[in-house]
């Protein structure tokens, strides 16, 4: 059997792949925010004395998972996602139905929930943007640096 090269293989396929696995995380990462919104607005409302501390922990979760949806796919649109599936789900379960009722009320906790959450998708946001500004001039930074050593000797 003799010995090949990967080099000699055609990328056409995986080129496709790749694009498909992408796809398929944006859309997990979609997913993972509606998710967070849904379980969200039905255990909002669990506090220690007078502190919301799911309420809380739900807003971190939003700020965590789009902060880490944007580091882990390079992109900001991966924080965008997860940010919109949120409001999204969050948003909706907040209509009130034809009977008048709600999901999320209107206490202290709901509001925390609701305004926090947006805050802190927003925070999310932004941070993603900033995070792909940033990366490019580092890698630029370190090439530089690498062709300057290999110039000089």
């Amino acid at each position: 059997m003799k010995p090949y090269s990967l080099l000699c293989v055609e990328g056409g396929q995986t080129g496709q792949r790749r694009d498909l696995g992408a796809a398929a995380a944006y859309a997990a990462l979609f997913v993972l925010g509606v998710m967070e919104g849904v379980i969200g607005c039905f255990h909002f409302g669990h506090s220690l004395g007078a502190v919301p501390v799911a309420s809380l922990a739900f807003c971190a979760l939003v700020l965590v998972t789009s902060v880490a949806g944007a580091a882990g796919m390079g992109t900001a649109l991966g924080g965008v996602l997860p940010a919109i599936g949120w409001m999204a789900a969050s948003f909706v379960l907040t209509l009130p139905t034809a009977a008048g009722s709600v999901v999320v009320t209107s206490t202290s906790a709901g509001e925390w929930y609701l305004y926090g959450g947006a805050a802190c998708a927003a925070v999310g946001v932004v941070v993603s943007f900033r995070q792909r500004r940033r990366r490019p001039a580092v890698a630029g930074g370190r090439e530089r640096a690498h062709e300057e050593r290999t110039v000089d000797g």
